[in-house]
């Protein structure tokens, strides 16, 4: 089981919504071609917020993630996109089904 997980919080600018969800749809052959990613979510919460929940067997395999190119382009879009910078949480799995 993958104890290590990300959640991100995303606050899309006003009119910038269905921008932030193409690029968060675009964002995953980046994310399959991480080794260390074994599951990524991108996620509507509605009224312009999004989530991405993913997660690692491991702190390595986290890392390389946050320093990867789905963490750069999300980076290098944030002023554009996001009305505020985006909350990355490290959280920690305790079980799944």
């Amino acid at each position: 089981m993958a104890t290590f997980a990300l959640w991100v919080m995303l606050e899309a600018k006003a009119g910038k919504e269905a921008e932030v969800a193409a690029f968060l749809k675009s964002a995953v052959p980046l994310v399959e071609a991480e080794p260390g990613t074994v599951a990524w979510y991108a996620l509507d919460l509605g009224e312009g917020r999004f989530g991405i929940f993913d997660t690692f067997d491991d702190e390595d395999g986290r890392e390389a993630h946050l320093s990867g190119e789905v963490a750069k382009a999300l980076l290098g879009k944030a002023d554009e996109l996001l009305s505020k910078p985006p909350f990355i949480n490290k959280v920690g799995i305790l079980a799944e089904k």
